[in-house]
């Protein structure tokens, strides 16, 4: 018994070792990621800038300044200019073309221009990574100088969703191993072992709990599993008072359901196997439980 309280404790030690350094891998990944994600940001942000200036370049511009890039939904970015200026389409698609297309960040975007005074947007494009999808249009017809925002919106790449769903699939894959492994090394409950033996003399009758056996003056009667483990309780403990609840814990529990009538079947079934000796019954104490009395 002890060495099968050993190996059950060894897995359940090694299950936590496991699990734990599962669950750090989980978590590093998981910062890592988000590390990757921020770095990211930021550089689509330099990017954005460097489209700015290149299209205050364009328009004559080479002093006033483009204003922080400003993120204005997930993957959608918002370029704005601190000046008025005037556009070419063309030149606008070919710096967002240069800059995007073959980078490592999106090569699928869409792209509107608003006008500042009332949000209406005066221009659009959408490209893709396959190029027969772009859709473009009105691209010869040079805009007046006014105020505008560039608003730049990226297919998603994956970073978050990569993120987030490595951090929700690992923690999921934590949690089936955890319940797999739990169920494989669940033991049932340590019962009373007498001083680690697995044998009882009580009265005239021989307990064999290591094999399910009661022998009674030469006589062999078995014991089912349950039986066995509520008259080791009892074996455990004779003439003492054993209270119900605990006995219903300690054989039920584990199980996930407690009966009561379970135990009043077992008892009956006990009694008759024991009833042999006379020596020997099973009491009900009223109000608190049960007694194994063993007379001499």
């Amino acid at each position: 018994m002890h060495k099968s309280r050993n190996f059950l404790s060894g897995k359940r030690n090694y299950l936590f070792r496991l699990i734990l350094l599962l669950f750090i891998a989980v978590i590093s990944v998981a910062f890592r990621t988000e590390d990757s994600d921020d770095f990211n940001i930021s550089r689509r942000e330099v990017v954005l800038r460097r489209i700015g200036h290149e299209m205050l370049l364009q328009s004559g511009d080479s002093t006033s300044r483009v204003l922080p890039i400003k993120k204005i939904a997930e993957n959608e970015y918002q370029i704005r200019f601190e000046k008025e200026l005037s556009f070419l389409p063309d030149s606008l698609m070919s710096i967002t073309r240069r800059f995007l297309d073959n980078g490592p960040l999106s090569s699928n975007y869409i792209v509107n221009v608003l006008n500042c005074d009332n949000s209406s947007i005066i221009y659009s494009y959408a490209i893709s990574k396959n190029k027969k999808d772009d859709i473009v249009t009105c691209s010869k017809r040079r805009q007046p100088k006014a105020c505008y925002r560039i608003n730049i919106k990226f297919k998603p790449t994956g970073i978050t969703t990569v993120k987030n769903g490595y951090l929700l699939g690992g923690l999921s894959f934590l949690a089936f191993v955890g319940f797999v492994f739990w169920r494989s090394v669940k033991p049932r409950k340590a019962l009373p072992d007498s001083q680690y033996t697995d044998k009882f003399t009580l009265g005239s009758v021989l307990f064999d709990s290591k094999n399910k056996k009661l022998i009674i003056g030469g006589k062999t009667i078995d014991l089912t599993g349950t039986e066995t483990r509520v008259l080791l309780i009892f074996a455990s403990s004779p003439n003492e008072i054993i209270e119900r609840s605990r006995l219903q814990k300690e054989i039920w529990e584990d199980e996930g359901v407690i009966v009561g009538r379970s135990l009043d079947m077992f008892i009956s079934k006990l009694r008759k196997k024991l009833e042999l000796d006379p020596n020997i019954k099973i009491v009900v104490i009223r109000g608190k439980g049960y007694k194994l009395e063993v007379s001499n």
